[in-house]
């Protein structure tokens, strides 16, 4: 695992966002993993100005409501088209997510067509990734198995409050997911979490130097060979070998990428 501790939020898209365009630069068929919500929004337009080409790649989303009909303007599915994709040359049909929209008990079998599929692509080369002020990564909540499959997941009270912003009225938060289980998330070849802002110091302090636990689903992240964490000053503010990760980054072999 490897801590970048950046000025801003601005410089924490840049970089992530970078990698992304490299990825996209040089592998002949990326599959990039995408993630939804405000941190990930800086680093989608970070890419989008470089003008890098989506036309050889395939993209994946993290999770999904259940629920929702289909082109729902807050399904992460639209979101992600909407905020990101429909100003890349990315063929439309190569966008994959789970499939929600099937009879609920044929949710199961959904699940595993699409862990199927991220295998039958070639595996995810980068999974970008935020976090929750639970620690959860996709809708992994606490208590999530570390060995986990994507899945149906109910949500907590905290994260339907989280992301009742979007919808107008709390009660419209759907109350099941599908998400990509965290075993899932670590098959991904590249991790690159972004988190940015005071409200993110806590789960990041969790995740990054707690416990490898299912109580902070983040912290499976410790067991990945290739974990980059991209955080701003104030996300980093309760992070106890903050000045280590600093120094480690300014002394970067210049051959080694992130």
């Amino acid at each position: 695992m490897e801590v970048v501790i950046v000025p801003n939020a601005q410089a924490a898209a840049a970089l992530a966002g970078q990698i992304l365009v490299d990825v996209l630069r040089s592998h002949p068929a990326p599959v990039v993993g995408l993630a939804t919500g405000s941190s990930p929004l800086g680093v989608y337009r970070y890419v989008l100005d470089r003008g890098v080409s989506w036309a050889h790649a395939s993209a994946v989303l993290l999770d999904e409501y259940v629920g929702l009909p289909p082109g729902h303007p807050e399904s992460y599915r639209e979101f992600i088209r909407r905020e990101f994709l429909e100003e890349t040359d990315l063929p439309a049909e190569r966008l994959h997510g789970p499939d929600v929209h099937v009879p609920g008990p044929e949710l199961p079998a959904a699940c595993a067509a699409y862990d199927r599929l991220l295998a039958d692509l070639g595996g995810v080369d980068v999974q970008l990734l935020g976090i929750g002020s639970d620690g959860h990564i996709g809708f992994n909540e606490p208590g999530s198995s570390l060995g986990s499959r994507t899945r149906v997941k109910t949500l907590t009270a905290t994260t339907r409050a989280d992301n009742a912003r979007f919808f107008d009225s709390p009660d419209d938060v759907p109350r099941h997911v599908v998400t990509q289980g965290l075993g899932t998330i670590l098959d991904a070849r590249h991790l690159l979490l972004i988190a940015t802002g005071a409200a993110k110091a806590a789960p990041i302090a969790a995740a990054v130097e707690g416990q490898v636990s299912a109580f902070c689903p983040a912290s499976v992240l410790q067991l990945h060979a290739h974990a980059t964490i991209v955080v701003d000053e104030a996300a980093a503010a309760r992070l106890e070998l903050a000045e280590y990760y600093r120094d480690t980054y300014r002394n970067k072999p210049p051959w080694q990428p992130l």
